[in-house]
């Protein structure tokens, strides 16, 4: 996935500390229940909306920008956000939204239609702007504000996501001008229920309620997401009232918590699941090779022997005690219409002996260690595993992968590493075996993009966001047909049939599909609005339900308070790893990504 463009970040350990007190010390002065205190254990790779891909960015920047329109909070359907209303044409090629009378920006200026056009314009003609979500405009022909109150958006065939577009809008008397590339400077204008004011890295983000949107100011003053270097440091922080939300909770923790009287716990069925990507031939968008993966790894065969030698269901029992489903088609179970489950012929049950016999046959025979060498190259097949050392998931369930592989011949290393040194490796294609993650959407259209030939970078690692660096001319073909498919069934087989492309061609292998396990201060906040309703999860959903109805309980006296000790705390467990550190980020995060 391409590149960020922006800032490097030098801090010592004195320093980082000091940045700390310094940023958040406000914090104590504020009103009891004041504050929503979030714990996150992903760091932030951008806050800029035209670049933010990854889980946790995309979260916040929900609160801060509205869209067109945006889910539902219960069964995630569209419905009205700046845009009131909506008419296609009957040829479907031109969509005609009118923006909603009244709304303006945290600066208080008006909301138009302007801005609208200017935000979209924008992505039709630079390409850095279309990093995060140019899937939703590559087939736009052109954008037109007749009016204030007035969008009219003609596509060069009809579009299925037209209704679901997933884009923030942002001002245009903020942007214009400004380098698409950079990092904003904050506090940022924004026209949702809160609006950024500080971020430190590594560390946390500052929100504050806009008190004039166009909903109605939220319940509480403002959020922090405060990072964690790890989920036991950020449940910890939980037990000790240092924080109000988690969620990514292992099962351990979970359990652990369940005789807490302060603490509410939340089990829902994800959008969510984990992969493990296979360099199927790393390239850009035109072709041209790129990092160092292993040749071998190109072969369809030994990718889907590899697949075949993962058992799935020990990795649920084992690794998510039970909290997860195994995993199968590329869409979740969660979104029913679209999920696919391999039939009976085709499924590659966990067997190592079937595995074995087909890189035989493939001409993968054993050297005098055991070690398979690959007929093309010569080369053994010993494999790279990197994986989030901050993930119990991609720990625990590498040591199984790295025996069961280590059966049917192939070697491995494990490389555990920091968010950002993976994102790093895989931007450029350095890796063999890689863990990954995606947020599916209600709509599939943004997932299935993230295969397409298109959706690999340029030759400078910008312009889109890949995952596997797969690229496959049936696959294109029928992703473009989906895309223009408006009877729902029949759209829904085609989805189903680019992921049984996807299983057959192997560059991943889908391992499960995660629960949202979560937990609140339930002595600080009363329920929050889950999404899908009734049983759905708070965080990290396709809206901001959840943190907009933070509401603090009648007369704690508590929240609001800790927010220094907590932000300490997670700048501690980051001292823990390095007295110093520098990073320059780049645009690809593979776990616990974008929806």
């Amino acid at each position: 996935m391409g590149r960020v463009r922006g800032r490097q970040w030098a801090l010592g350990a004195v320093a980082l500390v000091a940045a700390t007190a310094a940023g958040i010390g406000a914090a104590g002065a504020q009103q009891p229940g004041a504050t929503l205190r979030i714990a996150v254990t992903q760091e932030v790779g951008s806050l800029n909306p035209f670049l933010s891909y990854t889980r946790t960015g995309t979260d916040i920047l929900r609160t801060v920008f509205e869209q067109l329109n945006t889910a539902s909070a219960a069964d995630m359907s569209p419905e009205p956000g700046l845009a009131e209303r909506w008419e296609p044409a009957e040829d479907k090629l031109t969509w005609t939204y009118t923006i909603r009378h009244g709304a303006n920006w945290s600066d208080g200026r008006p909301i138009t239609a302007k801005d609208v056009a200017f935000t979209f314009n924008l992505m039709l003609t630079d390409e850095v702007a279309r990093t995060a979500n140019g899937s939703y405009t590559a087939n736009w022909e052109s954008v037109t504000a007749p009016d204030e109150r007035t969008v009219v958006v003609k596509t060069k065939t009809p579009q299925t996501t037209m209704t679901a577009l997933d884009i923030p809008i942002v001002p245009e008397h903020v942007w214009a001008g400004v380098d698409v590339g950079a990092e904003p400077a904050f506090p940022m204008v924004g026209s949702g229920p809160f609006t950024i004011t500080e971020f430190k890295e590594s560390q946390y983000t500052r929100l504050k309620a806009n008190k004039s949107y166009w909903r109605g100011a939220p319940k509480v003053e403002g959020i922090d997401f405060v990072y964690y270097k790890n989920s036991d440091a950020a449940v910890q922080a939980l037990r000790n009232g240092e924080v109000d939300l988690v969620n990514g909770l292992t099962p351990t923790q979970f359990d652990a918590i369940a005789g807490d009287a302060a603490i509410e716990r939340n089990n829902a069925k994800g959008k969510r699941f984990n992969e493990l990507i296979m360099n199927p031939g790393a390239a850009t968008a035109d072709g041209q090779a790129i990092g160092d993966g292993h040749p071998a790894l190109k072969d369809a065969r030994l990718r889907r022997a590899i697949a075949q030698a993962i058992d799935t269901k020990t990795l649920v029992d084992k690794v998510s005690g039970g909290y997860a489903t195994e995993g199968g088609g590329y869409i979740p179970p969660l979104f029913s219409t679209y999920a696919w489950t391999p039939p009976a012929d085709k499924a590659r049950r966990f067997d190592l002996a079937a595995a074995n016999t087909a890189l035989d046959a493939a001409g993968y025979t054993r050297g005098g260690d055991g070690v398979r060498v690959d007929p093309g190259s010569g080369r053994p097949l010993n494999l790279r595993i990197m994986l989030h050392a901050s993930k119990t998931f991609d720990t625990q369930s590498a040591q199984y992968i790295q025996g069961w592989l280590r059966d049917i011949g192939i070697a491995t290393s494990l490389q555990a590493v920091s968010d950002n040194a993976l994102n790093e490796a895989t931007t450029g294609g350095a890796f063999d075996l890689v863990y990954s993650g995606w947020n599916g959407n209600p709509d599939p259209d943004y997932v299935l993009s993230l295969q397409t030939c298109a959706a690999r970078p340029n030759a400078d690692g910008k312009g889109a966001t890949p995952d596997s660096f797969f690229c496959d001319p049936e696959y294109d073909r029928l992703y473009a047909q989906q895309a223009a498919e408006f009877d729902p069934a029949k759209r829904a087989e085609i989805v189903k049939r680019m992921q049984e492309v996807l299983y057959d061609q192997a560059p991943m292998t889908i391992l499960t599909y995660d629960n949202a396990l979560e937990a609140y201060r339930k002595d600080r906040f009363a329920a929050f609005t889950v999404s899908p309703q009734p049983d759905g999860f708070i965080m990290n959903q396709q809206s901001y339900w959840g943190y907009y109805s933070a509401t603090p309980v009648a007369g704690d006296t508590s929240s609001g308070t800790g927010t220094v000790v907590a932000v300490a705390a997670g700048a501690a467990v980051l001292l823990g790893g390095a007295v110093a550190f520098a990073l320059t980020r780049r645009r690809r995060a593979t776990a616990d990504d974008r929806e």
